[in-house]
């Protein structure tokens, strides 16, 4: 234990902020790191790990072995390898930003609960970047010829391959794009894909958005004949992170809402050979150009909608510099097949911005919750919005209209539930679609939906629509037909007694009255309890009838006692 001890200590000793380092305001990925260690959150591998075949499968498993998400861990590798047998210098860092929603919450650094206000009030008043002389990032500058010797450009950065067998390269998964609006000098930074194509050359796919900053910068810099500046952050403190996966309004400068979620300016650095801020406290920084007048072939690689996306033209860019800290971590997303790292990301973070359309944006009145499905359909593809007892229909309606435009290719199936049904329960879902919802009334289709990223329908070149499905009670309901809750509880009890495995209960696991209960059979029923079910037989005998038919239900007067 204690030569365990050492060895974690050891590895992550490069990483621990110094007494006398000078703090920037808010945590950087290497406090981060120290952050989840403390925690408990964090595994480390200091043996040699294969970047390319071994390393995202072993984190994958986290997510496809049947490991509730709370025990989900962030890995650092510090000994990266590839199959060549090739060391690299700095460490990798996978599902360290979301293994969950408390590395998340910890990289943060705020209540789950607050998120959504602290996202609101980042947008609403942006904390513009303080602009530093020295930083960090800028610890070994590599530029010019001195790129093309082995190990100086991206041949010496250990990315992993995400979906080994069928990924063609190393993709940057959590590559943070900066550029400008080369009109306004507004600055964007997006998270996209990023293939290492040469060293000294990098793929992209930056147009799967419709607004995504990078393309219309890069639309821009096509009509005036011109390379477009790109400076690719690899690496950086949680906040920005958190702020470059997010779909930001086009006039925001992202670096000012992550300083608007940090409660402090970000400090920024100029570039050395392209005119953009990049963060100090990165921990690579790939500088460069892209080309505006050619594309060539990019991908395959395994997207997050579950799917390989196949072979297309994308633009790539031409690397003039690059720069790191002295121990750098290079972070990288588990993506692809949900639940993902990813999925983990957008969804604290997404939730909170649809419940919010629908309140503030809308108006919509009774609406509790939105929660977007996660395992497998990417979020972005089934959402549930959680209402209210005796909503009035024309909000449901309105309210899951509003789910489906918000995005152009979010909500393939919306559906209104009632308070009782758990959202993020899949089975709940269909329980409640299957016996709280008339489809020829309940049901609503939009055409013209965007398709988004992912596999196209062979028809009207993939063109999607929208389903909303209403799936609330209209009216009073018999119980669920589940042991009342008292019944559950001593029976939980007496489990624990006998030693039998521990329970996880899943919703619904006992009953309760949804408004159709008469007192008459509540008195019948607390009878069988104890065990006097022959007393009222008299009483059944007494109500037979010869002028009905088999399953004709029994009328009882609510308002009469038992």
């Amino acid at each position: 234990m204690t030569d365990e001890r050492e060895r974690r200590e050891a590895a992550l000793a490069p990483y621990a902020r110094k007494a006398t380092d000078i703090k920037p305001g808010y945590p950087d990925l290497h406090d981060h790191v120290i952050a989840l260690d403390k925690a408990g959150l964090l595994r480390v591998i200091d043996e040699p790990i294969n970047k390319d075949t071994e390393m995202h499968p072993l984190v994958r498993w986290q997510y496809r072995g049947g490991i509730p998400e709370s025990e989900r861990k962030a890995f650092l590798f510090t000994n990266p390898t590839d199959s060549k047998g090739r060391r690299f210098h700095g460490s990798v860092l996978v599902a360290g930003l979301a293994a969950n929603r408390e590395v998340y919450r910890i990289g943060f650094g705020k209540d789950l609960s607050e998120i959504g206000d602290v996202w609101l009030r980042a947008m609403a008043a942006p904390i513009p970047p303080r602009i530093v002389e020295a930083a960090p990032c800028h610890d070994i500058v590599v530029l010019g010829d001195e790129l093309d010797r082995a190990g100086n450009a991206l041949d010496g950065i250990p990315v992993p391959i995400s979906t080994p067998g069928w990924d063609n390269a190393p993709y940057l998964s959590a590559g943070h794009f900066i550029t400008k609006d080369p009109d306004t000098g507004v600055q964007n930074i997006g998270n996209y894909r990023g293939q290492l194509k040469a060293p000294r050359r990098l793929g992209m796919n930056p147009s799967v958005e419709l607004r995504a900053g990078i393309y219309t910068h890069w639309l821009k810099y096509k009509e005036r004949g011109e390379k477009m500046p790109c400076a690719v952050v690899v690496g950086c403190p949680p906040a920005l992170s958190y702020t470059a996966v997010q779909k930001m309004p086009e006039h925001l400068d992202e670096m000012a809402v992550a300083g608007g979620l940090a409660g402090a300016p970000i400090n920024a650095v100029r570039a050395k050979t392209v005119d953009l801020l990049v963060p100090a406290e990165a921990e690579i920084i790939v500088e460069g150009f892209i080309d505006t007048e050619w594309l060539e072939p990019e991908a395959p690689f395994g997207e997050s909608h579950g799917y390989v996306n196949l072979q297309e033209y994308n633009a790539f860019m031409d690397i003039t510099a690059i720069t790191r800290r002295r121990h750098p971590i290079v972070p990288s997303f588990i993506s692809q097949v949900t639940p993902s790292e990813s999925s983990v990301i957008r969804k604290v973070a997404m939730e909170p911005v649809f419940l919010n359309h629908l309140k503030t944006g809308l108006g919509v009145k009774g609406v509790k919750r939105v929660a977007m499905h996660e395992p497998l359909t990417s979020l972005y593809a089934v959402i549930a919005v959680q209402f209210d007892r005796d909503v009035p229909t024309t909000e449901v309606w309105r309210a899951l209209q509003g789910v489906a435009t918000l995005h152009r290719f979010a909500g393939k199936w919306v559906i209104a539930v009632n308070e009782d049904i758990d959202p993020e329960n899949a089975d709940a879902l269909f329980w409640a679609m299957s016996y709280r919802c008339q489809p020829q009334y309940d049901m609503k289709v939009i055409d013209g939906k965007d398709p988004g990223h992912g596999p196209r329908g062979p028809r009207d070149n993939g063109e999607s629509a929208s389903v909303l499905i209403n799936a609330l009670l209209k009216g009073p309901f018999s119980p669920v037909a589940l042991p009342k809750r008292e019944f559950m509880e001593n029976a939980k009890a007496l489990w624990e007694r006998l030693g039998l495995p521990p329970l996880k209960p899943e919703n619904p696991w006992h009953g309760y009255d949804l408004g159709v209960w008469p007192p008459q059979l509540e008195r019948q029923a607390q009878l069988a309890v104890q065990s006097e079910y022959f007393s009222f037989a008299d009483e059944l005998a007494a109500r037979r009838r010869r002028d009905v038919s088999m399953n004709d239900p029994v009328e009882f007067d609510t308002n009469r006692k038992a």
